[in-house]
């Protein structure tokens, strides 16, 4: 069974209520009724209940009917969030009648319900932006005890099974901050091998990449790196965990060999992190289309419960993927 089918299971063996507050966008509602119909969770849809129940109607769509729909403009339980919206920011200024109107944006409203524990997980941005869907999730739910930073993993399955765990890689990160510093880097390397034991399964082994290997070049982007890798390791020392490393040094065990003969880490290992955004956005999409690999996420590391991103230009059948992934996190 693959890593894909063991998250199906793990989620149709535990149900968990995940928020989609676009529902009434098309492939979120097509989305919806598979996963419906595949008993891969208890979805709530935020929208127009007359609305929604009209397109699903018109699509053919079955299982709507089992979904609960929030109407921010009707729900009875909405003073109740917009009370606990205005306790949680009013030390920052915001009023009670701010509150009120911010409850009623959806993806505001998801994270309350998470928060008021109505709901488990939610995942969104098949309209907006990524900064859309994590300011409110920060605002919230904030980032987990001891976490700063918010991150976007990247699940890659490649076909280069001689790779990282049996062609698995882990790949952070690919979404959300341009450019971390150490103590950032740290964070996210923490986060990555927690989300890679969780998820994918397997015993992390990171890289921190760099343009060198092990002092082959000097550069203060490079010390940032080799801080990074001392600061992750100073911070959770069972973790297994090298760096600076060049991608070949991390990835083939004969380059390895040669460049950094000493560590533990290079020529094993299946968590790769990039040093700043451009690095891990551009990555991850070349291995995307010269390998053919599929490149799941970003799934979103350092919330203090499940919220995931979608890209405006994702299909079907990515919205479902992710809220296995989101349904796998809140059952972990």
């Amino acid at each position: 069974m693959d890593i894909l089918q063991q998250m199906i299971a793990r989620a149709k063996a535990n149900p968990q209520r995940i928020v989609l507050p676009e529902g009434d966008e098309p492939r979120t509602l097509e989305a919806a009724d598979i996963l419906l119909k595949d008993e891969l969770a208890q979805i709530i849809l935020i929208g127009n209940v007359d609305k929604i129940n009209q397109m699903a109607q018109e699509n053919g769509y079955k299982y709507i009917h089992r979904a609960t729909i929030i109407d921010p403009l009707t729900h009875p339980k909405m003073p109740v969030y917009a009370n606990l919206l205005y306790e949680l920011r009013k030390a920052k200024g915001m009023t009670e009648e701010e509150a009120a109107r911010k409850a009623q944006d959806p993806l505001y409203l998801g994270c309350l319900m998470i928060k008021a524990g109505d709901a488990d997980g939610e995942v969104a941005g098949a309209r907006g932006t990524t900064a859309d869907t994590i300011r409110p999730a920060f605002q919230i739910l904030r980032t987990r005890p001891g976490v700063s930073i918010v991150s976007g993993a990247f699940l890659m399955l490649t076909p280069a099974k001689q790779l990282g765990e049996d062609g698995v890689l882990v790949f952070a990160d690919c979404a959300v901050n341009p450019c971390p510093n150490a103590q950032e880097l740290a964070q996210i390397a923490i986060t990555t091998a927690e989300t890679t034991r969780s998820l994918v399964g397997i015993e992390p082994r990171i890289a921190m990449l760099s343009f060198s290997t092990k002092g082959s070049a000097k550069h203060e982007l490079i010390d940032k790196v080799t801080e990074a890798t001392r600061i992750a390791k100073e911070l959770a020392p069972d973790l297994q965990i090298d760096g600076e490393l060049q991608v070949d040094a991390a990835l083939v065990e004969r380059v390895a060999a040669s460049k950094a003969p000493e560590s533990p880490i290079a020529g094993k290992a299946n968590v790769l992190v990039f040093p700043d955004l451009q690095a891990g956005n551009i990555g991850y999409k070349l291995v995307e289309r010269f390998s053919g690999a599929d490149a799941i996420g970003p799934i979103l590391q350092g919330i203090a419960a499940p919220v995931n991103d979608l890209s405006r230009g994702c299909k079907v059948q990515d919205i479902v993927t992710m809220v296995v992934i989101t349904a796998n996190q809140a059952i972990k």
